[in-house]
């Protein structure tokens, strides 16, 4: 390996060249002595040169290129040349492994003990260097050097260590067993790896001679597979013990939570197992708690959506729902609304099943329905303890729809959510439950429904040119002539595990009811109120919506054709 040299210091380099000045340097040599930090940062950090054109110029001096790793498909075997620990302390990554030799991206390829640190273990190859950002090389990281080996190899320790054990359920009844070490660091590992991932679900499901984990990214499921089939029954167990479930019970379906920290991050961890044909599979929500609650301008709610739904919460009383399928954000929006309406002159009371997040001053109830404590029961009581707003986490069924609607009646302002894929039918949903249509027309005053769509990745984002029949969906959807519009697409980068999508945003209707909608609901005719609904000027579909994310490049067409399913369905 030919070690890169400087011909002068850095600095006195800057200054020959006229990249800086001499009292630039100075004031970057006063800052590096306080700081201690290097000096090509402390004239980053002072502005005297942007990162970018440092590392250019390190580049051309030391006659090694300079990369922008963000769009480059890296080989994860590659990284894995470099142990995780000296590739972050030394911020370096292995790009290529071209066989007899790697290219090694370095943030500062001027460190040369580094580079000697580094050499040994990744001979007898040869090291070709390359200049890289080092935000680019610590997002890398997290992608690169994921816990998948880790995974694997607990699982087969776990497995020899208990190959001659038909039985693995007397796994971890005991703290102090090598095994019970061994399912603790396996499922360590895996939550570990959903937290950097970010997931907000994990599936561990057996199957005919493996185990399927499953974590929900930015609501797709990606899948890893375990060969160690005969291991799920500890990693199950284990996890019982965790959500103080009954362990002796594998014929019935069982709910918990547990609370784990992972990375500085703490977790709140509600399971679900389920019996099935090879044998009980979980089903864990990741829910984070470190970040805090969400407020209402953080939901992604645009500006005038925003002021609007503030004016519904903030009405005396009458029932505001916040609506959409399982996992498109309503308890987010639920508890953002919650945050601003909770101060010292308001009693607020919740019924939730489960309590997902703490509220100081709210009253939280956690319904119980084996002990009898059911929606509607809390719900009568909590009429009772004399409150300005109650929360139901959810409308499951008549009575509590009932008594939701009359306490909204009764000068009491209710939130609370329901299963419905979009606003308009959320009102006929309550109807169809046995509410009475007049008195959902009475108490009812707003639906906020939401969806979740996928974000295009910035890193990769490219032109995209959508196909005839997607055009005429789009014509059809906005109205407009689609020829002379831009859309775009995420081609797939190591930032965003090659999906092309990175992060999801929130795509919004809001219904507000009017005397017109309100009659029709009272004459039981759904089909004139989902006609003056669709009317009101007010009222923007989801598809409306998504549409100018997609022209934004915020999202893609995809994206807005699978929210605005009644196109794609005619």
């Amino acid at each position: 390996m030919a070690r890169p040299k400087l011909k002068m210091r850095l600095g006195d380099l800057l200054v020959h060249e006229g990249i800086i000045v001499e009292a630039q340097l100075m004031e970057a040599l006063k800052e590096q002595r306080s700081s201690g930090r290097k000096l090509g940062a402390a004239l980053v950090d002072l502005h005297h040169i942007t990162e970018e054109e440092l590392l250019r110029f390190l580049a051309q001096q030391l006659d090694v290129p300079f990369m922008d790793i963000s769009h480059k498909r890296i080989d994860p075997a590659a990284a894995q040349l470099l142990p995780e620990v000296h590739a972050r302390r030394h911020r370096a990554l292995v790009l290529e492994d071209n066989g007899d030799s790697v290219l090694l991206g370095m943030s500062d390829p001027a460190d040369l003990s580094g580079l000697d640190q580094l050499a040994p273990m990744l001979a007898p190859k040869d090291i070709k260097l390359a200049v890289v950002k080092e935000a680019h090389i610590l997002d890398a990281f997290d992608k690169l050097y994921r816990r998948t080996k880790d995974i694997e190899s607990f699982a087969q320790q776990l497995q020899e260590e208990y190959e001659e054990t038909s039985d693995l359920d007397f796994v971890s009844l005991t703290s102090d067993t090598e095994g019970d070490a061994t399912v603790v660091q396996l499922l360590r590992t895996i939550f570990e790896e959903a937290v950097i991932a970010g997931a907000s679900d994990i599936h561990i499901e057996p199957d005919e001679g493996l185990i399927r984990i499953r974590q929900r990214i930015d609501g797709v499921l990606q899948e890893d597979t375990l060969k160690e089939a005969n291991i799920a029954s500890a990693l199950v167990l284990r996890l019982k013990l965790m959500g103080t479930l009954d362990i002796s019970e594998k014929r019935l379906p069982q709910d918990g939570r547990f609370n784990i920290k992972v990375k500085g991050h703490s977790v709140d961890i509600r399971m679900s197992t389920m019996p099935t044909q090879y044998g009980e599979s979980v089903v864990m929500r990741l829910l984070d708690q470190t970040g805090g609650l969400r407020t209402l301008d953080q939901t992604g709610l645009p500006p005038d959506l925003l002021s609007r739904v503030r004016g519904l919460i903030r009405r005396p009383h009458g029932m505001v729902l916040v609506t959409g399928p399982t996992g498109s954000g309503k308890t987010t929006t639920l508890y953002g609304a919650l945050s601003e309406l909770n101060v010292p002159g308001k009693k607020i009371i919740t019924v939730e099943d489960p309590v997902e997040y703490r509220l100081p001053r709210v009253n939280q109830v956690q319904v119980n329905a084996k002990i009898g404590l059911d929606f509607s029961t809390v719900l009568r009581a909590s009429l009772r303890q004399d409150p300005d707003i109650l929360m139901v986490g959810e409308m499951r069924d008549k009575e509590t729809a009932q008594i939701g609607l009359r306490g909204a009646l009764t000068g009491h302002l209710v939130l609370s959510t329901l299963h419905t894929n979009d606003a308009i039918t959320s009102a006929l949903r309550l109807i169809d439950m046995g509410a009475p249509a007049y008195l959902v027309a009475s108490s009812l005053r707003g639906v906020i429904a939401q969806r979740l769509v996928r974000k295009i990745c910035k890193n990769c984002q490219i032109q995209a040119h959508p196909d005839r029949q997607e055009l005429l969906w789009l014509e059809q959807l906005a109205e407009k002539d689609m020829s002379e519009l831009t859309f775009y697409r995420g081609t797939g980068c190591q930032s965003c595990n090659h999906t092309g999508y990175k992060g999801r945003i929130g795509v919004f209707e809001l219904l507000e009811m009017n005397n017109a909608m309100m009659d029709a609901l009272r004459r039981e005719d759904t089909e004139d109120f989902a006609k003056c609904a669709r009317e009101n000027p007010s009222f923007t579909p989801f598809g409306v919506m998504a549409f100018e994310y997609a022209l934004d490049g915020i999202t893609t067409v995809e994206e807005v054709l699978r929210v605005a399913e009644h196109i794609t369905e005619m």
